[in-house]
């Protein structure tokens, strides 16, 4: 059957020597191996066999979450310094491959021959990268997919995907991305979700700060409880390239993921959890009365919790809480009052029409004064990368003022 070619490239300079790691070091560059990677670079030993472990761990889980297991090695070219290389080997090299290297970036080069998507694919990849930035572990990801599937997907979950799939860890679902990154997202307006999903001048390599957009929907949707259901299908789709779409999947949630992802980047910081600040779409609300009033249990590990009570901006309202919290498996049991600094105690956000008032403590304090119309939200309040330790749960009961 005729070929269909995803990417043209020659294959030549990589050969496997050993399904075994090879580690002698010798001047210039090294071809290092694995058990699913041939990576020839100029980094020092150590390094590479720390790269090599990298890649196989990330690999592992990302096959894990794809339900494939990668066809065949991913060839990997990883430069630290060009002055190291000598002409026979860079003449081995792609052009554009050496071009995205020396722009600091990377390239993968997928050619797939056969059926794609069916038992008789047949593809082979090689990839280019500068050893900083966690660029080998990115172009991993487009390689198993290309190797995998035949195809990446549409440049948002394509680049979206690479860079959460380097920053995964085995058992962790909190944010491990560069603290350069966070600081960037937090420092700008919210980007649309539409000029990320829908903007067709967006390419793959134009810039670092059009990844860290697509990083941040891409991990938000695969987390949230309220997404992640639908997210996986979603990619499956992209790349077997059924007639999907991110509206065809989510037109119907577009206001509630708008809202949390803006809520996710205003909160954002090392080990926040989607999983456990999803919002709460579905509890229903009544306007607190002097009797019964609302009752909720809230838990110390989640983010904003449905009190069930509908409060109105200026009224007084009274509060009751039992039982304890700690702010970590060892942690001091604390009250609704936390600790003397504050931190642990119960606190308040109110949210209408897609909207949040400022949050505002509660405390152990008998009454508050509500700062807005809307439905009231509780939490813990502990910094919110330091949530998934926190243990218990306090009972808060909200009536109205007689």
């Amino acid at each position: 059957m005729r070929g269909w070619i995803f990417v043209a490239f020659v294959l030549c300079g990589l050969m496997i020597s050993s399904s075994s790691p090879a580690w002698a070091q010798k001047s210039g560059p090294q071809l290092y191996t694995s058990k699913n990677f041939q990576v020839m670079t100029d980094i020092p030993q150590a390094e590479a066999k720390d790269l090599l472990d990298r890649l196989e761990t990330m690999l592992k889980l990302v096959a894990a979450y794809f339900g494939s297991p990668l066809r065949k090695p991913i060839r990997m070219y990883v430069v630290k310094d060009f002055a190291n290389w000598p002409q026979s080997e860079l003449q081995k090299m792609e052009p554009d491959g050496i071009a995205s290297i020396r722009q600091q970036g990377g390239l993968t080069i997928t050619t797939t021959r056969g059926i794609r998507n069916g038992p008789k694919l047949d593809a082979d990849a090689i990839v280019y990268a500068t050893a900083d930035h966690g660029t080998p572990q990115h172009e991993a990801i487009h390689a198993y997919c290309g190797i995998t599937f035949g195809e990446t997907g549409p440049t948002w979950y394509s680049e979206g995907m690479a860079e959460v799939g380097q920053y995964w860890k085995a058992n962790d679902k909190g944010v491990n991305a560069k603290q350069g990154v966070i600081d960037y997202l937090k420092s700008r307006e919210p980007k649309p979700l539409a000029e990320i999903i829908n903007n067709p001048l967006e390419t793959t390599g134009d810039s670092w700060q059009n990844y860290a957009w697509r990083w941040a929907i891409c991990h938000m949707l695969g987390f949230n409880e309220n997404y992640t259901a639908r997210f996986k299908p979603l990619g499956m789709g992209f790349l077997t390239g059924a007639n999907v779409s991110f509206d065809s999947v989510y037109g119907g949630q577009l206001q509630e993921i708008d809202f949390e992802y803006r809520l996710f980047l205003k909160d954002l910081e090392p080990g926040y959890r989607c999983d456990l600040c999803s919002w709460d779409w579905k509890t229903p609300f009544k306007a607190v009365k002097a009797k019964p009033g609302s009752m909720a249990k809230i838990n110390a590990k989640e983010g904003w919790q449905a009190s069930r009570g509908l409060v109105e901006s200026g009224v007084t309202y009274q509060v009751s809480t039992t039982g304890t919290w700690k702010l970590s498996k060892d942690g001091e049991e604390l009250t609704a009052a936390g600790e003397a600094d504050g931190k642990g105690q119960l606190m308040g956000i109110i949210f209408k029409d897609y909207t949040l008032s400022e949050p505002f403590p509660i405390g152990d304090s008998r009454t508050f004064t509500a700062p807005a119309d809307g439905k009231l939200f509780l939490r813990c309040g502990d910094n919110w990368g330091e949530l998934g330790d926190n243990q218990g749960t306090i009972t808060v009961r909200v009536t109205a003022t007689e």
